[in-house]
Order: C-alpha cells, then structure tokens, then sequence
C-alpha cells in the first residue's frame, strides 16, 4: 500500500490526464501554466492551471483526480472552472423578500424626511412666488418648459373671438379660392 504523500504526488503528476480533461471541455488556448495542486478529502487531488479567459482574472481550471484505493490508475472526477482568491466575484445574493423590505425602509425615510422639509417651510405666506436658491421659481403643475400655461389659455380665449369675427376664411378645406366652378 502506497503512503499518502506518495500517492498525493503520483495524482500531482498525472498533469496530461488533466489536460485532456480539460481539451475536451474548453478549447487549448484558454489552458494556461500550471498552478499548482490541492489536496482534498479522501485522497482527491485538484489540479490547477491558469485560465486564459478574458474576464476572468484569478480564476483556474480545476480538474479533480483519484485513484480510487491508492494501488489504481489516476481517474478524472471533475473538470471545472473555479475562482481563486483573487478572482472577481459576483457580489452575495440577497433574497427579493429583503431587498423588497430595505426598499420600503428606505422610501419611508425619505417621506418621513420630505414631511420634515415641508414643515419647516410653511413659513411663507405665497407660495406661488417659491425661488430656488439662484432665484429661480419653481415650476408648478400646468407649468411647461417653463411657461405657465394658464397664461397661454387667456390669451387663447382672445384669440378664439378674433376666430369668430373672420367669418369663413379660416373654413376652406380643400385648399381652393372657394369657387365650386373651378
């Protein structure tokens, strides 16, 4: 029978098995250098090599290898692509029901904040003349682009008895004199 670190080494070894593992799951030119190995339980041996994938930095293709008792051939268990300790990383997964409830959290302090702002700012007796800090108004509802749209309407309302007075000039459809004969 076959000491552990006999056996660890024999397993190390068997970097061509590894690697053809490896070919038939990934293209060779992604299969980087050696990086050396770790030893897992129950005699397992993983074989790392660098990866040469764009994005992904400090990750390795990992190929486990056993020999079953320690007296057998070394045999592939996996082949597989696994981060390092310096490998990017996705960020914890966080369940929706506790983002969901961070959310709520955060939407009610800032309401409970809005509601503190307004307070304090009831001190003002027109509210029609609000200024920003440069001494811009603010804009209110029926407000576009900065014009107030109540202004437009009266105007409009002028315009409509002006309308009235024109007779039918403004009622010719067919773009003619207004001759049926022609």
């Amino acid at each position: 029978m076959t000491s552990t670190s006999e056996r660890t080494s024999r397993l190390a070894d068997a970097r061509d098995l590894a690697l053809d593992a490896l070919r038939e799951i990934t293209p060779a030119d992604t299969i980087g250098e050696p990086a050396g190995h770790r030893v897992e339980d129950d005699g397992v041996v993983s074989l790392l090599f660098r990866t040469k994938l764009l994005g992904y930095p400090g990750w390795f293709w990992t190929v486990s290898l056993s020999d079953g008792d320690g007296e057998g051939e070394p045999s592939v268990l996996e082949a597989g692509l696994l981060p390092g300790d310096d490998a990017l990383l996705a960020p914890e997964w966080i369940p929706w029901s506790q983002r969901l409830e961070e959310y709520k959290a955060q939407q009610a302090a800032a309401a409970a904040e809005r509601e503190g702002d307004d307070d304090e700012g009831d001190d003002d007796a027109d509210e029609d003349d609000e200024l920003h800090d440069d001494g811009s108004a603010f804009l209110h509802a029926g407000d576009v682009d900065g014009v107030d749209i109540d202004e437009l309407d009266d105007d409009a309302e002028g315009d409509e008895d002006e309308d009235e007075e024109d007779g039918d000039e403004g009622d010719d459809l067919d773009g003619g004199s207004g001759d049926a004969d022609e």
